[in-house]
């Protein structure tokens, strides 16, 4: 089985002083602005780094809501933050980490399993996967 999703991307203008949208095939972000001010100033609208934050944080949960069912558990609640760090390196710009953060209730388990499937969906997870060559760590607690 191969699933193909869209996201697309249009840009007018130079870097610091010009302006783009983001899309998504979903149309979740319909033409939804982002430019250099949001992406390094802190000025409102997005950029890649929290959609990718977004992305992990939501491909690692739904995995980890997978693999406790397949221990015979099952999540009453789970938040999990990507907090995505882009720093300047030689020649540029990288993603350089990504810490996930999630607190849990999931009755029936105690932490050392918890934690120990929690690592399994942070290895297992498709976007996981994709940004192997970014350090990625996970902090997991029950609530």
């Amino acid at each position: 089985m191969q699933i193909n999703r869209t996201g697309s991307a249009q840009w007018s203008g130079g870097l610091k002083d010009g302006k783009g949208q983001i899309s998504t095939q979903s149309g979740a972000l319909k033409a939804y602005p982002y430019g250099f001010a949001s992406r390094f100033e802190g000025v409102p609208g997005t950029n890649p780094e929290e959609l990718i934050g977004a992305a992990h944080a939501g491909c690692f949960t739904m995995a980890l809501s997978l693999i406790l069912g397949e221990a015979g558990l099952r999540a009453d609640n789970m938040e999990t933050t990507a907090k995505v760090t882009l720093e300047a390196v030689e020649g540029g710009f990288a993603i350089t980490a990504i810490q996930l953060t999630l607190v849990a209730s999931i009755p029936g388990t105690d932490d050392a399993t918890f934690k120990e499937l929690a690592n399994k969906a942070k290895a297992g997870c498709p976007v996981s996967k994709a940004l192997a060559s970014v350090p990625i760590t996970l902090d997991a607690r029950l609530a």
